[in-house]
């Protein structure tokens, strides 16, 4: 995978991760108040970043990691 590929899937799939978890977090630690949706993106613009960047780094060794358990488990890969 190229590095363009890696850069713009971490990203994506870091987008929809974080939004939901994000999501799901603030509401339950803060509830369903007023400034919600402020306490909500702020949480997600800040944790969007540092997802997406740790994604990209980790995408190559993950990837490999991943094919060895398939191989000890007696899977192809």
């Amino acid at each position: 995978m190229d590095t363009k590929t890696r850069l713009i899937l971490s990203f994506v799939m870091t987008a929809f991760m974080v939004f939901m978890v994000t999501l799901i977090v603030t509401l339950l630690n803060l509830g369903l108040r007023a400034d919600f949706a402020l306490q909500w993106l702020k949480a997600y613009l800040i944790a969007w970043p540092i997802a997406g960047f740790t994604a990209f780094l980790v995408m190559a060794p993950a990837r490999r990691i991943t094919d060895r358990i398939v191989q000890l488990t007696g899977g192809k890969s």
